[in-house]
């Protein structure tokens, strides 16, 4: 083997200085370590306790305020939600009310109409029918009158053609009249 080859680095450090080992686990410095280490403690616990954390506290708590205020504020607003909800169907429920009593009255309205009309023309169908039957029983009656004579004059002409000469008119008119009775 190669015998090491100093460099200049390791010229430069003293022979004593090398063979202690790891500088903190040498004993003749550990009181001294002892002590900066307690300094340095004591120096962040101030710093930490006086420093940071009051203000970590103060965003914590300014944190925790605002969740907080936003909870409320969304319990506000659901609330709100609600009875808006609430107030919509109440509405809803009022306008299909009303809409059934409009709609139950103009059922109403409209069948007492239809049944006005109903009897307006019934009214108007009857008294047309009155009058058709005055005018069929007064055609009756002419018709009635006329018969006689349309009698008479048919009898007359039947006995002319089958005798041939003409009946007497009282004749005629006793026979028919007898005819009409039975």
């Amino acid at each position: 083997m190669a015998a090491p080859t100093h460099t200049a680095i390791t010229e430069a450090v003293p022979k004593g200085e090398r063979d202690g080992g790891f500088p903190p686990f040498q004993s003749h410095t550990f009181a001294s370590q002892l002590v900066w280490l307690a300094v340095a403690f004591v120096l962040l616990y101030v710093l930490m306790a006086r420093l940071a954390l009051p203000r970590v506290g103060a965003v914590i708590e300014t944190r925790q305020k605002r969740i907080a205020d936003d909870l409320a504020e969304a319990e506000r607003l659901k609330q709100e939600a609600d009875a808006a909800l609430a107030a919509y169907e109440k509405a809803l429920a009022d306008a299909r009310s009303r809409a059934q009593t409009i709609a139950s009255e103009t059922r109403e309205n409209q069948a007492a109409e239809a049944e006005a009309a109903r009897k307006r023309l019934e009214a108007q169908l009857n008294a047309r029918l009155a009058e058709a039957e005055k005018s069929i029983a007064a055609t009756k009656q002419a018709a009635m009158r006329n018969v006689r004579g349309i009698a008479e004059d048919a009898a007359r002409a039947i006995v002319e053609h089958l005798v041939g000469r003409v009946p007497n008119d009282q004749v005629v008119a006793k026979a028919v009249a007898e005819v009409l009775e039975r």
